[in-house]
This record gives C-alpha cells, sequence and structure tokens, in this order.
C-alpha cells in the first residue's frame, strides 16, 4: 500500500521560515518523480514544486521560485520541502504526492497523495 505521510507544518510569521517532510513507503520511491502541491479553501490543488526521481531537475512556480527548495534522500525515502521568506499567501494545506516534470514544464497530474499538512502564515 502506497503511503505518503507529510508533517512539518505550522504556524509562522511573515518573513520566516519552514521546512516540511513526507515519508513514503509502499513503493519504490527512486522510480518516482515526487512533487509538492497545496491547496486553499475553493480552490483546486496546485503544484508548486516537482522533482525528478534522482533529484537532479526541479521545476517550480513562479509564485515560490527562489523561496523553496524541493529536495529528497532516496536513501531515506524522504521529500522535503524547504520554504523560506514566507508570505501570507503562502497559507495553505501543503500535500506530497507522486508526480513528474512535464516536458513543457511544471508538476504533473499526482498519481498518490498524502493526507497533507497545513501551513498557516501570520504575524
Amino acid at each position: 500500500e502506497v503511503q505518503l505521510v507529510e508533517s512539518g507544518g505550522g504556524l509562522v510569521q511573515p518573513g520566516g521560515s519552514l521546512r516540511l517532510s513526507c515519508a513514503a513507503s509502499g513503493f519504490k520511491f527512486d522510480d518516482y518523480g515526487m512533487a509538492w502541491f497545496r491547496q486553499t479553501p475553493g480552490n483546486e490543488r496546485q503544484g508548486i514544486a516537482c522533482i525528478s526521481w534522482d533529484g537532479l531537475l526541479t521545476d517550480y512556480v513562479s509564485s515560490v521560485k527562489g523561496r523553496f527548495t524541493i529536495s529528497r534522500d532516496n536513501a531515506k525515502n524522504t521529500l522535503s520541502l524547504s520554504m523560506d521568506n514566507v508570505l501570507p499567501e503562502d497559507t495553505a494545506m501543503y500535500y506530497c504526492a507522486t508526480s513528474a516534470i512535464e516536458a513543457r514544464g511544471g508538476c504533473a497530474s499526482p498519481g498518490h497523495w498524502g493526507q497533507g499538512t497545513q501551513v498557516t502564515v501570520s504575524s
């Protein structure tokens, strides 16, 4: 059974930093590209950062580029998202997912999801 378990969310002040983690199990992690998606109430989930199976390729949506960093550790079956200089508009539920980098850029539609971790940016 595929399992993706996110952690690390919480309340952070604008301009602060946060690091999200995702523990993967039930599948061969290094066979898959991975991504972080986020969702706010009333909106669709948006892929904001994706990474290739080997970690050599990454892609970001413009709103987080230069502030967020996606990374993975295939030896530990973990995916991470480092979030710096967070903004109130980064407030959302964040999801780890199996995905891929599209040829034209952006994250492909996800295969499997985690349960999500809430990030709230507020002073």
